[in-house]
């Protein structure tokens, strides 16, 4: 199993100064506690489950190319982009660029987009559900065509693009891979089996009981399209707080889990079919968390969900 953490919050103390060097260290120490990826959120103001708008927010790609400077190792992505906030010619440059410059690390993390607020306060179209589903297939189909040098017209119901150039090339062949977010059974994951390398669902909703049915969905869709279902990597997102053993009460008061219980929980996830666990950590800017990510990260890498 692999783990990897993504950061979701940027309202730490002195900020906006202190947010640059802050972010550096996390992405160092994630780096250096052997953690797999690396991954932010694509919003313009903070998200409601986890605070007021006006909270501290940088821009997803800005981040992601910053981390990238400040490590060797770790793979980059966002936990996702929302398909409306960038055309797809220039989304495809923007990841490209962030595959080359740090050596072929980039992810392509991709969903329908969903804030409302966030997108009437920037003034950027928020489409029916089904347009934005529209448009997510046809940016996958952009992506994947520039990817493939192919510069040829593309004609599509949303986007027409006379000359998709892409060069540089992605470092990482055939492509930067392509994450879907989202554990819609009729739509996200269809487009996870016919374009994706990873799903991404969430940990904390579903549950190692719900896991394993929506991965049936996905695999029934890769039989549909006949792609082989062991190719995607089936990740979760996981609120992750954790102390040595267990005592203590969490930044938002909830109480700890020791390093045994989190291992045992992710033992859980592999069972019931996930791969990766990208956490959401706790105590994300204190070193000595890093410490404990380490322990879990040595003890988990055996277990196997394929």
């Amino acid at each position: 199993m692999r783990l990897g953490l993504q950061v979701s919050s940027f309202t730490w103390p002195d900020a906006p100064a202190s947010i640059g060097p802050t972010f550096g260290r996390i992405a160092h120490n994630a780096e250096g506690a052997g953690l797999a990826s690396l991954w932010v959120m694509d919003h313009f103001f903070q998200i409601s489950m986890i605070g007021p708008p006006e909270l501290d927010m940088v821009e997803a790609y800005t981040a992601l190319a910053f981390a990238a400077g400040q490590t060797e190792r770790i793979e980059l992505g966002t936990l996702v982009t929302g398909v409306t906030y960038r055309h797809p010619g220039v989304l495809a440059k923007t990841v490209t660029s962030l595959d080359v410059l740090s050596g072929g690390r980039a992810w392509l993390g991709i969903g329908a987009a969903w804030n409302e607020e966030e997108h009437r306060g920037l003034g950027i179209p928020y489409p029916s559900t089904r347009e934005r589903f529209e448009r997510l297939e046809e940016t996958l189909q952009i992506c994947l065509q520039m990817w493939a040098g192919d510069d040829s017209p593309y004609a599509g119901r949303h986007y027409q693009l006379d000359r998709p150039l892409n060069v540089p090339q992605s470092l990482s062949r055939p492509h930067p891979p392509i994450l879907i977010g989202g554990g819609g059974e009729k739509k996200t994951l269809r487009l996870v089996a016919q374009y994706a390398d990873a799903c991404n669902l969430f940990d904390n909703g579903l549950g190692p009981e719900g896991i394993p049915r929506k991965l049936e969905v996905l695999r029934g869709h890769c039989e549909d399209v006949g792609r082989d279902y062991a190719e995607i990597d089936k990740t979760v997102l996981a609120r992750v707080v954790m102390s040595r053993d267990g005592s203590g009460t969490g930044p938002r008061g909830g109480p700890y889990a020791s390093v045994d219980e989190t291992v045992e929980r992710f033992g859980r996830l592999a069972q019931a079919g996930v791969d990766t666990v990208l956490m959401g950590l706790a105590d994300n800017t204190r070193d000595e968390t890093y410490e404990l990510v380490a322990e879990v990260v040595r003890q988990v890498e055996p277990l196997s969900a394929r």
